[in-house]
């Protein structure tokens, strides 16, 4: 494996994380418990692994940010909102997550559910925007 490898490994755990963030809500919603924390847990170890490899592609290449190659002004705007409001959520979820996962472990599944109604949301949308920042940077319109 080289460094120009890890992103495509970052957007596989993200797309992974959203198979599995996904199918962890169908399981609550049909009263699957069991299978609902075993999804989620496991997509909150995806993203983790998915962090670790981010940070250390980032601390590889000397934080230098990889460029947009698309052009055009609608396009532009709809990458850079995409990428600003994905990056934005995803320090939130750093905190979100875990701390939800604390309320289930805890048994506090009132709590739990609480958090979750904000949690699932954003951190979907994070996991979803992961990948399709991946594809716009690295395989629709990459610079060249």
């Amino acid at each position: 494996m080289t460094i120009q490898d890890i992103p495509t490994l970052n957007a596989a755990l993200n797309a992974t994380a959203t198979v599995l963030i996904t199918a962890g809500f169908v399981f609550i919603k049909r009263g699957y418990r069991d299978a609902h924390r075993a999804c989620m847990l496991t997509a909150g170890a995806v993203s983790a692994v998915f962090l670790a490899g981010y940070v250390t592609h980032k601390w590889l290449i000397r934080g230098v940010h990889t460029p947009f190659g698309g052009e055009g002004a609608a396009l532009r705007a709809l990458y850079f909102t995409m990428l600003v409001s994905h990056i934005v959520l995803a320090i939130s979820i750093a905190y979100l997550v875990p701390k939800t996962f604390l309320f289930a472990l805890k048994g506090d599944f009132v709590s739990h559910k609480r958090w979750a109604k904000f949690t699932f949301p954003i951190w979907y949308y994070v996991s979803v925007t992961g990948v399709l920042v991946y594809f716009f940077l690295y395989v629709w319109w990459p610079v060249r």
